[in-house]
């Protein structure tokens, strides 16, 4: 009974990473937020991505609001999908005020792997 709380936290905490994962205000404008992960954690991509990219491309990246990642590796070069998480486009905001470059690098690593 007395870890009866644990599930509602954690739902409690996975609604407001959800409302905010995305970044932005209602305008859609991103915000300048600090990095959802800490730095010490920059080479744990899958934390980096549950953390800030997953309400909008999926928890297993086939696509949301956003579009599929599974093979982006195939279809993106590593400075490719640098830029697009760095200045964002089509719908999708600009992170580079959002993630450390570490981190940034750190997902671009592991996205580039999806082939």
């Amino acid at each position: 009974m007395k870890r009866a709380w644990i599930p509602l936290a954690a739902g409690l905490l996975l609604l407001a990473g959800l409302t905010t994962a995305c970044g932005g205000d209602k305008s859609g404008a991103p915000t300048n937020a600090p990095s959802k992960v800490a730095a010490g954690e920059a080479s744990n991509a899958e934390a980096i991505y549950k953390a800030n990219c997953v309400s909008c491309h999926g928890a297993d990246l086939s696509g949301k609001v956003g579009p599929n990642l599974q093979k982006t590796g195939a279809k993106l070069s590593q400075e490719q999908i640098t830029a697009k998480i760095q200045n964002g486009g089509g719908g999708m905001p600009s992170y580079k005020t959002t993630l450390k470059e570490p981190e940034i690098q750190a997902l671009t690593e592991w996205l580039s792997a999806k082939k």
